[in-house]
């Protein structure tokens, strides 16, 4: 439990009024309960702001006054959201030790610090860092290596010799560094010969991967997952992909080999890049969206073949209306056609 003063000095807000109210937890605006704190800071949600029951609103700073209620004033409303969620959740504590029942190789090297559980797997020659988590079922491939503080959840699998950052946490069933999608095609045969899979997979330090996700090993040399890069759950990156530091690829974004993203990334859900390209610095691809060709720093695309945002939207306008005009268009040819046969009548 924590006073609406204190949540204020927390993230730097400004509080409007009871400094003394008691706060139990956090909630949606309309999830909410008396004693619960949550945020506004989209005017879609205005409404529910009016009705919200929490005794606590973070709100933007140029929000007016609204009452009743006690709210904290902050430049973002979301970010501080977050902060204070951290504060009614903590990282979960771990006890370290290595399992009985784990199965762990004479020659891996595991910090004292570190928590190794049943059934978990850990190759030769594999290094697990301080306060590193292993749940049941993870697996730790041979000469693979894992970050300080790092959490891989319930059946993730690390194969041989890729490494994984510090305070990465890696969901249930996540793969890092299965063999990329390489073959050649030989008609004498036939038959498609496989290229082997000689590389790794690099994840920088503080990166997410949501459940199910795969990372496919590097073709020769690396796959690398970006400092601070976020990556939903059922997401794809093909061999010898680059992603930049705190980039964010949303639920089934599929990349093929040999893409490059920029720093700051964002590729909402079902977003499909063609390989071999770059997308630039801070680029934004919208959902369900086909990249098949470089965007540049800042490019903000729509649509299957991807094109500039506003133009997608003009088009989809257009498109909207498209049995409208076809039924003008008929109209006019018959007018048309009726001028010239009164043309070419005696």
């Amino acid at each position: 439990m924590k006073t609406a003063s204190q949540l204020a000095a927390l993230v730097g807000g400004t509080l409007e009024g009871d400094a003394d109210l008691h706060v139990t937890g956090v909630s949606g605006l309309e999830q909410a309960n008396p004693g619960q704190l949550s945020f506004y800071g989209n005017q879609k949600y205005k409404q529910q702001l009016a009705d919200t029951k929490a005794s606590v609103v973070l709100v933007p700073d140029d929000a007016p006054p609204r009452g009743e209620k006690t709210y904290i004033k902050v430049a973002h409303p979301h970010l501080a959201f977050a902060r204070v969620a951290q504060a009614f959740h903590p990282p979960k504590k771990y006890t370290p030790g290595v399992s009985e029942k784990a199965s762990v190789h004479v020659t891996a090297e595991i910090d004292p610090s570190a928590t190794v559980m049943d059934f978990a797997f850990v190759g030769a020659g594999a290094f697990i860092g301080a306060r590193a988590v292993l749940y049941p079922g993870a697996y730790v491939g041979e000469a693979a290596s894992i970050g300080d503080d790092t959490v891989l959840s319930a059946n993730v699998s690390v194969l041989d010799r890729c490494r994984v950052g510090a305070r990465c946490l890696l969901h249930p069933g996540a793969v890092i560094g299965a063999d990329g999608f390489g073959f050649a095609l030989d008609m004498s045969v036939p038959e498609h010969v496989k290229i082997p899979q000689a590389g790794i997979v690099r994840v920088e330090d503080d990166v997410e991967i949501g459940a199910c996700s795969c990372v496919d090993r590097a073709t020769t040399g690396e796959t690398v997952v970006g400092q601070g890069s976020k990556i939903d759950n059922l997401v794809q990156v093909g061999h010898n992909s680059t992603i930049g530091r705190l980039s964010i690829l949303c639920a089934q974004v599929g990349l093929s080999g040999t893409t490059e993203l920029g720093m700051g990334v964002v590729l909402a859900g079902q977003v499909g890049v063609a390989g071999h390209l770059r997308i630039g610095d801070m680029a934004k691809v919208g959902a369900q969206a086909g990249v098949i060709s470089d965007l540049d720093d800042g490019a903000v695309v729509l649509g299957s073949p991807s094109m500039p945002g506003r133009s997608y939207m003009r088009s989809t306008a257009v498109f909207v209306k498209l049995p409208e005009l076809q039924k003008d268009l008929r109209d006019l040819k018959k007018r048309l056609d009726a001028l010239e046969k009164g043309k070419t009548q005696p």
